[in-house]
């Protein structure tokens, strides 16, 4: 850990200032409904702490990355898959204030923030060729949100018992300084997403929610595969794309996606009830995005 991020967690600490207005609790655990995870308590991001801090990444990682694609009809179709693959999530899931955001960038990249904010960038839809394969995109950026993982990674990085001094020591206050001071650890410095990378365990959990999440909504499962295959045409160039930061190398995980289509969705792929949507993307996004001007690259650079 820097220097500067352990005087940022010692400032944080003892900042006299409230997180979310609940308490955290000290003892027992909690089961994840998407992964069946048994979770301690004990320096544990209750739901509501997890959207509370949501919302305060929300507008600098947007910013980060070149803001929102100025098109109000693109958008909303953007909103329109993810909100279709939300619905079909566990438990409380579905009720999360999502959004999901196009960041008018061109570096390939997605992402998401606890409580349900979901980002992919245009210079990564502009390289998928159908509907299922953004439904695979955002349904697996939904899956770190519903299996808690950056959660789990402030955690790891702080430690339990420091992550439940720091929300302990924040309650009795409206200040929301704590909060920025975590946002900070999760937006990191000059746009590197210091805790928006992800263990292999936690990409191939990912995946597999997301594959859940899109045959459920409708999706041929198969379009995952697509996806990776994308991302691993465009490694290979001399600078690998951004999302390579976030996520390991597509070949890792290709793996078990090939497995899964063979066994769970064996009777999916390829099924006339599951679909790709290509000429939908091409007439609703492909065509609309390239009248937009491409914005010079920006963000995680």
């Amino acid at each position: 850990m820097s220097n500067m991020l352990a005087q940022r967690m010692r400032r944080f600490l003892l900042a006299p200032v409230i997180l979310l207005s609940i308490g955290l609790a000290a003892t027992g655990c909690t089961t994840n409904a998407a992964t069946g995870e048994q979770r301690f308590l004990l320096g544990y991001m209750s739901p509501q702490q997890q959207i509370a801090l949501g919302e305060q990444a929300l507008p600098e990682l947007t910013q980060e990355y070149g803001g929102e694609v100025p098109s109000s009809d693109i958008q909303a179709y953007i909103t329109q898959i993810g909100e279709k693959l939300a619905a079909t999530t566990e438990a409380d899931n579905p009720s999360l204030p999502w959004k999901f955001t196009l960041l008018n960038s061109p570096v390939i990249n997605a992402f998401a923030l606890p409580g349900g904010k979901v980002f992919v960038s245009r210079g990564l839809a502009e390289k998928l060729t159908n509907e299922a394969q953004l439904a695979g995109v955002l349904g697996h950026e939904i899956g770190h949100v519903t299996a808690e993982h950056i959660a789990e990674r402030v955690q790891a990085q702080m430690g339990t018992q420091l992550l439940a001094q720091v929300l302990s020591a924040a309650a009795g206050s409206s200040d929301s300084a704590a909060l920025q001071q975590m946002t900070d650890l999760i937006v990191g410095y000059g746009g590197q997403g210091y805790l928006l990378s992800f263990s292999r365990g936690q990409e191939l959990e990912a995946d597999k929610l997301g594959m859940r999440y899109m045959s459920r909504a409708g999706y041929d499962p198969v379009a995952q595969r697509q996806v990776m295959v994308i991302l691993e045409k465009e490694t290979g160039g001399a600078r690998p794309p951004e999302i390579m930061s976030t996520h390991p190398y597509p070949e890792n995980r290709i793996a078990q996606i090939d497995e899964l289509l063979a066994t769970k969705y064996a009777d999916i792929t390829g099924n006339p009830k599951y679909k790709l949507y290509p000429e939908r993307y091409r007439k609703r996004f492909l065509l609309p995005i390239s009248k937009i001007p491409e914005p010079k690259a920006s963000g995680g650079q």
